[in-house]
């Protein structure tokens, strides 16, 4: 296979006859899609250039082939570090231009609205920031590209922005994996730009469970940011509704609890339905908790009702995560202030017995989902 492989590097490029570099892509799709061919592709950089150099070719069948390649490489974990540290230059053909970085290539065709693989090139970027030790390189990267986060926050949150019928769902996830960076929270949080109001629609997007579900892992990230509690809790960002809301379902309150809620939680119609992803609900629920961190803010979210919506959600839900979320968020807004006895509830010290309860109660549980 290895042999076969070296012979089908060749035509694996820009300038091959266009008969036999389809057949050699297709080739390659189908090794990278196991487990053992793709372990061989990754032990062939010059192969992962030619991939690259084929997302600018203008056979469009050609180019996607090469994308979903890239696709299979970047979701495993060592072909990620491969291609965020490949040195494209290296492995290049001889004769040939080498294509640009991996992350600038992406780049270039998710900002063509013309072009026909943005999807694909999205779900190659969140694959290569999902681990967490590649976030800062390929920030860098990002940076290096000649593209700025404004022009990715543009992209992202205009709706059929590309012209071929690419949606750009997966941007939601690479948001979500480079907000883990303080750098990138401080430029969706920077109070002179209008980037997170902008996210907060997308909270209740019914269209893509992707797209919906990287935004509000983007909020949850940003809400560990605790000096911008109280500015996401104004008027000026308003988060709280947006938080609440797919966690609420069509239940009618009394007339007194009704006008405490924020007026996008008032009267909601019958067909409310709540959101249907328990691990979103769980990330939802997790924001909220880290907005609770302050005393300050515990009051107003308690001032604004948000214990009704819980107390409802409570009763309805059945997954395990979401439903221990839910409970140690209730737990925290129904105990006054007196009991609490914090300012901060991130300054209290637990005790070392204690902490090992609870990573013995995580390992548990762990045990249980697998």
């Amino acid at each position: 296979m290895t042999e076969s492989l070296d012979e089908l590097i060749k035509f694996v490029q820009i300038g091959a006859r266009l008969d036999l570099k389809a057949i050699a892509v297709e080739y390659v799709l189908g090794l990278t899609g196991s487990k053992e061919g793709l372990e061989l592709a990754l032990e062939k950089p010059q192969l992962i250039v030619s991939l690259i150099s084929l997302l600018e070719d203008t056979s469009i069948p050609i180019a996607k082939d090469a994308s979903m390649c890239l696709v299979n490489i970047s979701a495993n974990e060592k072909g990620a570090i491969l291609l965020a540290n490949l040195d494209v230059k290296e492995y290049c053909p001889p004769l040939q231009k080498p294509p640009d970085n991996i992350v600038k290539q992406l780049l270039s065709s998710i900002f063509n609205t013309e072009s026909s693989i943005a999807d694909q090139c999205c779900m190659i970027l969140s694959n290569l920031t999902r681990p967490s030790h590649l976030i800062e390189k390929i920030i860098d990267l990002i940076e290096e590209s000649g593209k700025t986060f404004d022009e990715i926050i543009n992209v992202f949150t205009k709706i059929e922005y590309n012209k071929k019928g690419g949606k750009l769902h997966y941007l939601g996830p690479v948001l979500s994996n480079l907000s883990q960076s303080h750098r990138v929270r401080l430029f969706i949080l920077d109070k002179s730009k209008c980037v997170i109001q902008r996210l907060l629609p997308f909270t209740e997007y019914k269209r893509s469970l992707i797209r919906r579900g990287g935004v509000v892992g983007t909020l949850k990230n940003c809400c560990f940011e605790e000096d911008y509690h109280e500015w996401l809790l104004s008027k000026d960002v308003d988060i709280l509704p947006r938080l609440l809301l797919p966690l609420a379902g069509n239940e009618e309150f009394d007339e007194e609890d009704n006008d405490k809620l924020p007026l996008d939680l008032q009267f909601l119609p019958e067909d409310k339905t709540r959101e249907e992803d328990p691990d979103i609900r769980c990330i939802l629920l997790e924001a909220i908790t880290q907005l609770v961190t302050k005393k300050t803010n515990r009051e107003f979210i308690r001032d604004k009702n948000a214990y009704v919506i819980l107390r409802e959600l409570h009763k309805w839900e059945k997954d395990k995560q979401a439903l221990a979320a839910c409970e140690n968020l209730v737990d925290i807004l129904i105990r006054t202030e007196e009991e609490i006895g914090l300012e901060n509830l991130k300054e209290v010290e637990v005790p070392q017995d204690l902490q090992d309860k609870f990573k013995l109660m995580d390992l548990e549980q762990l045990k249980d989902e697998q």
